[in-house]
């Protein structure tokens, strides 16, 4: 099970590069992220946090239309979509950077700090 989810982070690192440097190249989304109107989610998928401006919202939607695709041109037969973006959400929450928002295991909203982010334990 271990070497299924590091095959699969491994094909994320590669294949989600393009879709994660497009969207930080949008300014909406550097300046929702900075203002924590958007966060990492625990299923693989960009979430927003409180009311946000229907810019933002119509960002986040084009980013999780991408990433989805992007999941199930990887998944392939050795994983689900579902199983894939887990996977993708616990490595692109251990990516985010103090003072980013990411969902706890829990559902709720955190603020990563200095530590690292608190991740669902199946994530490896």
């Amino acid at each position: 099970m271990h070497i299924a989810k590091w095959m699969i982070g491994a094909a994320l690192i590669a294949g989600m590069g393009s879709v994660g440097h497009a969207a930080q190249r949008d300014p909406v989304y550097a300046n929702a992220r900075a203002a924590g109107q958007v966060g990492e989610q625990t299923d693989g998928y960009l979430g927003t946090i409180g009311a946000v401006p229907a810019e933002v919202r119509d960002m986040v939607r084009d980013i999780n239309i991408r990433r989805k695709a992007a999941y199930t041109r990887q998944a392939g037969n050795q994983s689900t979509v579902e199983q894939f973006a887990f996977v993708s959400g616990c490595n692109l929450i251990a990516r985010t950077e103090p003072g980013e928002m990411y969902q706890t295991p829990g559902g709720g909203w955190q603020k990563r700090g200095a530590s690292p982010p608190e991740r669902d334990p199946r994530c490896i």
